[in-house]
């Protein structure tokens, strides 16, 4: 994917990706091994990616971290301090941060008012557990490119609510990865 040719949104002093990353090959145009397997998923200690229910491609984190580079040209995975940022940011504007969820969530997929343009959908999990798909349609989680432990943090929006959760979940996990412009 070209570093253009996608739609974008600026929010605070960053300029984010407007949908979530829907690529094939690293920046430096090797394949991503397409997993399609649960119980190979469920094994996976190596960079990877799925295609979800609903289309929504989801990467583990071995992908996000992979030195070849999962972002395209000129963009990056957001860090976990990038992502606090872009919540502070909203928060204040909106001046609720209860609302900052709504402002990000998409307006046809989910109960979302997408004030921010941001455009986030309810791409759902992929479990290191078992490899199953779960929560499309309900559940939103993207990855950051920051290392929490042996995890890394993670941004999750719930249909249920308006605010943003923030996790630690396991690497081998699939979840949605949103850029941000270097």
């Amino acid at each position: 994917m070209e570093s253009d040719a996608f739609p974008r949104v600026k929010i605070g002093s960053l300029t984010w990706a407007a949908q979530d990353l829907q690529v094939s090959k690293f920046r430096n145009g090797e394949p991503i091994p397409l997993v399609k397997d649960d119980e190979e998923w469920a094994q996976l200690n190596s960079a990877a990616y799925c295609i979800a229910p609903g289309g929504y491609y989801l990467y583990n984190w071995f992908a996000v971290n992979d030195p070849r580079g999962l972002a395209p040209a000129g963009w990056h995975v957001p860090t976990n301090e990038e992502w606090e940022d872009l919540a502070h940011y909203l928060a204040q504007t909106l001046g609720d941060e209860e609302l900052v969820g709504a402002a990000l969530k998409d307006d046809v997929a989910w109960n979302g008012t997408n004030s921010s343009g941001f455009s986030a959908l309810p791409g759902g999990t992929r479990s290191c557990d078992y490899g199953y798909f779960d929560y499309q349609g309900r559940y939103g989680v993207w990855w950051s490119s920051s290392p929490g432990g042996t995890n890394a943090w993670t941004r999750d929006l719930f249909s249920g609510n308006s605010s943003v959760g923030r996790g630690n979940p396991n690497t081998r996990n699939g979840f949605s990865v949103r850029c941000v412009r270097d």
